[in-house]
């Protein structure tokens, strides 16, 4: 099947799969003419680094894992949990961060509402 095709079947455009080539997420055959042929496994590809994507991983960690997508076995699926792992911990670790920041913001909220609770608020016209 040709880009169009792969991108109507995946619903990725066909700049973005081009950028996942670019970043060595996905590769393609290429006929006399230059044009992208991809087949049903490419479809799978574009599925698997989508997901990826919607759990947090970047273009560059998704790359890393593409030598167990492509050719799976037991020690690249060991690497490959290991960067899950790894990228687990990471967005843990943002998370808690966020959720630092946010309780600090509730506090400044409530500084502020109490503030304007003491009737320090400048009048209305």
């Amino acid at each position: 099947m040709r880009i169009g095709e792969l991108a109507a079947r995946t619903g990725v455009s066909r700049r973005l799969l081009r950028y996942y080539e670019e970043q060595g997420l996905l590769s393609s055959e290429r006929a006399g003419s230059g044009q992208r042929h991809y087949d049903d496994e490419h479809v799978r590809r574009v599925e698997l680094i989508r997901a990826f994507l919607a759990a947090g991983l970047s273009t560059r960690v998704i790359a890393e894992m593409v030598p167990c997508m492509a050719e799976p076995s037991a020690s690249k699926a060991r690497r490959t949990l290991a960067t899950m792992r790894r990228e687990h911990d990471r967005l843990s670790s943002a998370i808690d961060r966020l959720a630092e920041a946010r309780s600090a913001l509730d506090g400044l909220i409530e500084v502020n509402q109490s503030y304007l609770a003491d009737d320090h608020a400048e009048p209305t016209p």
